[in-house]
């Protein structure tokens, strides 16, 4: 996901594997002459993998500015050799810490402010960091000149406490798993959503069930695993999650606040 105050420069919420590919089919985020980027930082609500390996593809000779929690940080640079590519020169990358609960600028009218949000130890830290409330992130964004706000809640596994999201223009909430068995169903796991913290949309304990009280003009499901029926168009759990005034995310989405 990607946001910006002036259409200029570009913020992205962290840095998925397929980042190359987002960056191809999105114009906005070309280059603009040589060794250009408007991507001037990408902000990591945690360091899984599938968060943070599309940094290495941003490690060509182009200032960037990475915000994330000293335990997302530690968690990257600690006994990772491969974080030697993003410091080949001084200013290669910034690093700025994200402090939970406090709101900081990004110095062009947007402001972000990182929350705790229920997650767990990234699979290739399980055993080697205690768990930290700075482990997992959700943000809240606004946009100083018009006062929007928006939530970002991509993966979590709780949808309780978020009373806040009522006083936002957009939310983007997990919509990972529709059930909390999915994958024991399709054979493909035997964790259940929660396991993986991750939140399921249906059932009487799922966001869809949660966050009825939410009515932002947009909400809308992201981080959407293949295996998830609301990509089925048609599909009992896709009418469910539209009916109750839900969207669903898709590459090249774009929302105007």
């Amino acid at each position: 996901m990607a946001f910006t105050a002036d259409g200029q420069e570009w913020h992205l919420i962290n840095a998925s594997p397929d980042i190359h590919r987002q960056i191809q089919d999105s114009p906005v985020l070309h280059p603009r002459a040589a060794r250009h980027s408007p991507i001037r930082s990408v902000i990591l609500t945690n360091g899984d993998l599938d968060h943070v390996l599309g940094l290495f593809s941003l490690r060509e000779s182009w200032p960037l500015v990475l915000y994330a929690t000293s335990a997302v940080r530690r968690g990257l640079e600690d006994r990772n050799a491969m974080m030697r590519t993003l410091h080949r020169f001084a200013s290669q990358v910034t690093w700025r810490p994200l402090e939970l609960n406090r709101e900081m600028a990004m110095g062009d009218g947007l402001f972000i402010e990182a929350r705790a949000a229920r997650g767990k130890v990234p699979v290739h830290l399980e055993g080697l960091s205690p768990p930290s409330p700075e482990d997992n992130v959700s943000l809240w964004i606004r946009e100083a000149a018009t006062g929007k706000r928006a939530a970002y809640v991509g993966a979590t596994s709780a949808a309780d406490g978020l009373q806040d999201l009522r006083d936002v223009d957009c939310v983007f909430f997990d919509g990972t798993f529709w059930s909390s068995d999915e994958l024991q169903k399709l054979g493909l796991s035997k964790a259940r959503a929660e396991d993986m913290a991750h939140v399921p949309i249906g059932g009487d304990g799922g966001s869809l069930m949660r966050l009825a009280h939410v009515a932002p003009a947009h909400r809308i499901y992201t981080h959407i695993n293949n295996s998830n029926p609301i990509l089925v168009e048609g599909s009992p759990e896709e009418r469910a999650v539209r009916e109750a005034g839900w969207q669903i995310a898709f590459d090249g989405m774009e929302v105007a606040l």
